[in-house]
């Protein structure tokens, strides 16, 4: 949504905001509630003006929070989610999913591929087929899938180390569209555009025809790469490349060397809206020349890795030369056009004035790969020794004609000399000077233009001889060799037969000269092999020996890759990934990228596609935190409607008249103490407590929280704690059992009951109250009788149990002479309770929930007592202050029994009755548990059931 990665489950819903226009339209018809103020008759006189009433409209920012109110209903109901999944454009046509799986999806590919499982997922819940298309897999054949098989080739499928061309997948593709024309594309590309990608948008929007077109692009970090290393004069530089500035804008190139060791670490940063910039090591050439390895940091694609091998390397070169004229005329010596031929790709090491021979003996204890002698005649004594084993060694001699070396008689030359040389205008003259003709295609040369701007006005010639032609490098128009080279020993000798500068020729003036000493150089280094290995790599190809994958990591090569030709430049390619090739002693790096390479934005504007960002993120969910946002304005809007009707004003007084209250009491709180200390002056007035503000609060009891807590949570039912163990263990099974047996045959889903202390914890969080009546239990304290005197008169019922039915001795009046009735007779006795009787047949007791006739516990020879019903007009008369404890609503606030129900409901863990039972009915236990359900319903509801049975009496008195 217009760039946002932000959708919506039900986007019709939104047409609902077309409708705001309305819903203000009547928000400012509509005018708030009037105010009503109260002030004298007379000010309304004089108020009177002759002017225009207008009606008082809803203040503008009011309508705007309700407006606001109302659109947020609306999103909430459209379900709006942030990150959401990639949306199909249809949900009953089968799916192409396209895949750009180069180098440059690998540094976000996790990202991508979740974006891919959003789309199989999407395929699956709607029943569609879904065709995947790896664009860099192109000999296979292209067709549907089920969503679960493309799930598992998407788990398998890694990016490729090298560029894929796009358009290699058309031919396939074609052939699939045509076989399934009912087809919506999505493309997950990786918008990288390295060449050719117009011509393969192009040809995507003519086989898409009308078809449906989404592209995933973008919402990502964009790919950097690395190419075009180079080892220059100073500095070891790559270019740093990115197709536009969604792409980090700085970072870090690391340098490695073959062995993985990192070597040094360097800074790189874009400019603005810059692809291109370049890393630039600043390091001893010793350290530059052991890079393999270049990477941006924590990039992890191959494209973003240079491999370096010994072309890159930096040889360091030394250079002697004989003449005299280096210091004289130092512009026009041999010495200044070598090095500034040699100077962008080798490191050039000049003699010291002095002899050659102490020249040679240095750079040979300094291990040069390389050496040149301008116009050095013989080299004596212990230096050509060491030279000479130099050479054999595999070191590089490359030696320039002049006066001193036609005059001189040296072996160390790849062919013999005739003296003298060749001199325009001399016995061995041209009649003009020769052009360079060609390069021998067995010579380094091979393959170099020949420059038409290079003549020769004199040289030194070789006798000829059978291996001359071997020999031969480089030759003139009149076949007479210019460059000669062969192999001594591990090493070569290279000999120019023209001078260093241009007395002899002009080839020094000559790019072409530059790229020969260029192609020498590379040679450095590298011929120091078994002459087997040499005439191999020179002729032949050579493998992969390790690769990289599309992740930048090395690995084995894969059965696909083929060996490359040695010498090979060019890109890296699917049979030939990037990596390096050949033997340990002379590897050849191949890369993802040549240095012309450079990365370009993806024009899909040919392409009529929708155009989607990948998710970063899970997606999220937006309607519960839009719902809160608009029930927070729901409530602002009601406070608002609240003190615009004046509210607020009504509860200011109310809040003054309380407070006039509370201090008219306490002024005659404490005048009523003064009167009473005044009438009884003898006495020593006691002394007073400290004010209420003055004695320190009690700290809260933690204990009384947890239990006011827990009680309060559920709907419990109670039992007094008695001391007796036997006692209090059956009580509370037996009403665990009622428990489970309301929630099984009524609505009613209480908790856990609760053991009570009665001196220490509050009662009247518990509707119902069992007292098991023990004989020898003490009798409960004054304070405590009276505090349950006080919960029985506010509405709470105590169910007394003397469970002793059976042990009532015979007789009239016995059940009351037990040891159980004569114990509560003792507790009673300092209670205000009402009169008493038995429970009557037509009580609400006996069909609260069940119908019942009687109310047996574990026995059922006792009786049930209830508080007696008092006449309608005699309790109309009765006094509030000194009435005894009677239920509120009808219900009897003490009920008496001695048939031990708590025993009957009591079980075990198991299940199995805790208690037998005495002689009697065989459903005793089952009746006992519905007397149990219409007590405690008793207690809940009330005197209901006796106003349902009432009700034609009550409808007729409602009639009058």
């Amino acid at each position: 949504m217009g760039g946002l990665p932000l959708g919506f489950a039900q986007p019709l819903v939104l047409l609902g905001l077309l409708s705001l226009p309305v819903l203000w339209w009547l928000l400012r018809l509509v005018p708030p509630r009037p105010r009503r103020i109260q002030f004298p008759p007379t000010r309304l006189l004089f108020d009177i003006a002759p002017k225009e009433e207008t009606p008082a409209r809803t203040p503008w920012w009011l309508t705007l929070l309700r407006l606001t109110l109302a659109a947020l209903v609306i999103l909430a109901a459209a379900g709006p989610s942030w990150n959401p999944p990639v949306a199909t454009a249809q949900a009953n046509v089968p799916i192409a999913l396209l895949v750009d799986d180069g180098w440059a999806a690998a540094s976000t590919w996790d990202a991508r591929m979740r974006t891919a499982e959003d789309v199989v997922a999407r395929a699956e819940a709607d029943r569609r087929g879904i065709a995947l298309v790896p664009l860099s897999d192109v000999g296979r054949d292209i067709s549907l899938e089920t969503p679960g098989a493309v799930r598992v080739r998407l788990r398998q499928l890694t990016p490729r180390p090298h560029t894929i061309e796009r358009a290699d997948i058309l031919p396939a593709f074609s052939r699939f569209l045509q076989a399934s024309p009912g087809v919506e594309i999505i493309w997950l590309s990786d918008g990288i555009d390295l060449g050719g990608g117009d011509e393969f948008v192009a040809a995507l929007a003519r086989l898409a025809e009308r078809r449906s077109v989404t592209v995933i692009s973008g919402g990502l970090a964009g790919a950097r790469a690395l190419a075009a290393a180079d080892n220059a004069a100073g500095f070891l530089t790559v270019k740093v490349l990115r197709a536009d500035n969604t792409a980090a804008a700085d970072g870090i190139v690391r340098a490695f060397d073959l062995r993985g060791a990192p070597l040094a670490d360097t800074r790189f940063a874009f400019r603005g809206d810059e692809r291109e910039t370049e890393a630039q090591f600043d390091l001893p050439v010793e350290i530059r020349n052991d890079i393999a390895r270049l990477e941006i940091f924590a990039e992890r694609s191959a494209g973003a890795v240079q491999l370096l091998d010994k072309r890159w390397r930096r040889r360091t070169i030394g250079v002697i030369t004989g003449t005299t004229s280096d210091t004289a005329q130092p512009l026009l010596a041999a010495t200044y056009y070598l090095g500034r031929a040699l100077g962008p790709f080798a490191d050039v090491r000049f003699a010291e004035r002095g002899s050659p021979a102490d020249a040679v003996g240095n750079f040979v204890e300094q291990r040069v790969p390389m050496m040149i002698l301008a116009d050095v005649g013989n080299v004596a004594g212990e230096a050509r020794n060491r030279l000479n084993k130099w050479v054999e060694d595999g070191g590089v001699l490359v030696r320039f004609a002049g006066p001193r070396l036609a005059a001189g008689d040296d072996e160390l030359v790849p062919v013999k000399l005739r003296r003298g040389g060749r001199i325009l205008g001399g016995s061995l003259s041209w009649e003009k000077p020769q052009p360079l003709a060609g390069f021998s295609r067995e010579s380094p040369f091979a393959g170099m233009p020949v420059p038409n701007d290079v003549t020769v006005m004199r040289q030194v010639l070789a006798e000829p001889d059978t291996g001359l032609s071997e020999r031969t490098w480089a030759t003139l128009a009149d076949g007479t060799p210019l460059v000669t080279g062969a192999r001594r020993g591990k090493g070569m000798i290279v000999l120019f037969h023209v001078t260093a500068d241009t007395r002899w020729s002009d080839l020094p003036l000559s790019g072409a000269f530059v790229e020969m000493l260029k192609r020498i150089v590379a040679l450095s280094g590298t011929i120091n092999v078994d002459e087997t290995a040499q005439s191999n790599a020179s002729r032949d190809v050579l493998p992969a020996s390790r690769v990289l994958n599309g992740f930048g990591q090395f690995e084995a090569p894969p059965p696909t890759a083929r060996p490359v030709l040695a010498g090979y430049a060019g890109r890296a390619k699917a049979d030939n990934p990037p990596g390096f090739y050949g033997p340990p002693e002379g590897l050849q790096a191949i890369n993802t990228l040549v240095p012309d390479d450079r990365l370009a934005r993806l024009d899909f504007s040919a392409l009529s596609a929708r155009i989607e960002p990948y998710r970063q993120g899970e997606p999220q969910d937006l309607r519960g935190a839009v719902f809160l946002a608009a029930l927070a304005l729901l409530l602002i809007d009601a406070l608002v409607v609240f003190w615009l009707a004046g509210g607020i004003h009504r509860l200011v007084p109310r809040r003054r008249a309380g407070t006039a209250i509370v201090l008219i009491a306490a002024a005659a709180l404490l005048a009523g103490q003064s009167d009473a200390s005044a009438q009884a002056p003898a006495s020593p007035p006691p002394a007073a407590p400290p004010p209420a503000a003055a004695r320190p609060a009690a700290p809260p009891d933690p204990r009384a929280d947890d239990f006011a807590v827990k009680a309060t949570l559920d709907t419990r039912l109670a039992y007094v704690v008695t001391g007796n163990a036997e006692a209090d263990s059956v009580s509370r099974a037996g009403l665990q059992g009622l428990t489970l047996f309301l929630a099984q045959r009524t609505a009613l889903e209480a908790g856990d009951p609760i053991g009570l202390d009665l001196s220490r914890d509050e009662l009247a969080f518990f509707p119902l109250i069992y007292w098991p009546v023990v004989p020898e239990a003490p009798r409960p304290s004054p304070q405590t009788l009276a505090k349950v005197d006080a919960y029985m008169k506010r509405g709470g019922t105590v169910l007394f149990d003397t469970r002793d039915a059976v042990v009532a001795p015979a007789g009239v009046g016995g059940e009351t002479r037990s040891p159980g009735m004569v114990a509560l007779r003792s507790i009673l006795s300092s209670l205000d309770l009402p009169e008493l009787e038995p429970v009557p047949k037509d009580h609400v007791l006996t069909k609260t929930f069940f119908l019942l006739r009687d109310f047996p516990g574990r026995f059922n020879g006792g009786q049930l007592w209830v508080e007696a019903l008092v006449p309608a007009d005699e309790l109309e008369n009765e006094d509030e202050s000194g009435r005894p404890a009677r239920g509120g609503d009808g219900v009897s606030s003490i009920i008496i029994t001695s048939n031990d129900l708590a025993g009957a409901w009591a079980s075990r863990p198991d299940g199995q009755p805790m208690l037998p039972m005495g002689p009697g009915d065989a459903r005793q236990r089952e009746m006992a548990y519905r007397a149990g359900v219409n007590i405690v319903m008793y207690t809940l509801t009330g005197n209901y059931k006796a106003d349902q049975v009432h009700i034609p009496a009550l409808l007729e008195r409602l009639g009058q």
